[in-house]
């Protein structure tokens, strides 16, 4: 089956780069989000996306104004019955989510592949509430959507063969790089990188090395594009604590289990970026380490 319209439910970060690279892909788009503002918001980081390519010379206006005539935004479900996918990528929550697939079920005709963009949660739990678990799957894209070439395809016990490769041609179709993955919590990324993430805390907390110095050690010492507490800063610290504590719920390892530091710094709204300060305050420039955290 060849995917012409794409449906997109959630126009947050996650969801507006999807979008982004589907309609550059030359698909037809349906957003939907669950109110007005946030629709507005959502499209406007995707206009405002193509004007710093505009500005660069990496894409002409015309370019912009092409992708962006293949968007459509709603606050209704039941306009992407005409798609041909629908990947849902709300908040992180499989009640949330469950409550969305259920809607979707009705408003979508047999055909309709449903694709979520879960880093962690379970495919086969969220395509049992549909009456099409067949044709089910994980498309787990990486932020920022636009720049990162990875995609995990997931395939469920449940999942047929026709939808799976269907789902895996499209997402080359996007001009990224899939991977296969079976339905086991963190898929592959997240199963390797939390334990990392989670042993880098580890090590600050028994003061095996200093923030910058653990950071500098992997980068430098590994050849990563960054250390890991810059990267726990970029990714999250809340996002980060809420996949290892799934994660340590579905295999009971230590490996998984998030550090009491990790839990702390949550508590007191230290996230990262996003707040302003976690494992460094980004209130200077350059970013300094915070102190007193271990």
């Amino acid at each position: 089956m060849a995917i012409q319209t794409v449906g997109v439910v959630g126009c947050g970060l996650m969801g507006s780069g999807i979008a982004q690279v589907c309609a550059e892909a030359g698909h037809k788009v349906v957003v939907r989000e669950v109110s007005d503002e946030l629709l507005k918001k959502g499209l406007g980081k995707i206009e405002s996306f193509l004007k710093k390519g505009v500005e660069r010379g990496k894409v002409t206006p015309e370019r912009m104004q092409e992708v962006l005539g293949r968007l459509e935004g709603t606050t209704d479900l039941g306009k992407l019955s005409s798609c041909d996918i629908v990947i849902e990528a709300v908040v992180e929550s499989l009640d949330a989510k469950r409550e969305v697939y259920q809607a979707l079920d009705k408003a979508c005709p047999a055909h309709t592949i449903f694709a979520s963009n879960t880093s962690s949660l379970s495919i086969t739990e969220m395509g049992a509430v549909t009456k099409r678990p067949d044709r089910f799957v994980g498309l787990h894209f990486f932020n920022p959507v636009p720049l990162m070439k990875l995609v995990e395809v997931v395939r469920s016990p449940l999942t047929s063969p026709d939808a799976f490769e269907t789902a895996f041609e499209f997402a080359k179709g996007l001009g990224k790089s899939p991977i296969r993955a079976s339905d086991k919590t963190g898929f592959i990324v997240n199963r390797l990188l939390v334990p990392y993430l989670l042993d880098a805390i580890r090590a600050l907390e028994e003061r095996v090395g200093s923030i910058e110095d653990i950071d500098k050690g992997m980068s430098l010492g590994c050849g990563h594009p960054m250390g890991p507490l810059t990267l726990l800063d970029f990714v999250g610290l809340d996002t980060t604590y809420y996949i290892a504590n799934i994660m340590f719920d579905e295999f009971r390892e230590k490996r998984f289990a998030p550090p009491p530091l990790l839990k702390r710094m949550v508590q007191a709204g230290l996230h990262g970026r996003k707040t302003g300060k976690g494992f460094y305050d980004y209130s200077q420039d350059p970013p300094r380490p915070t102190g007193g955290l271990a």
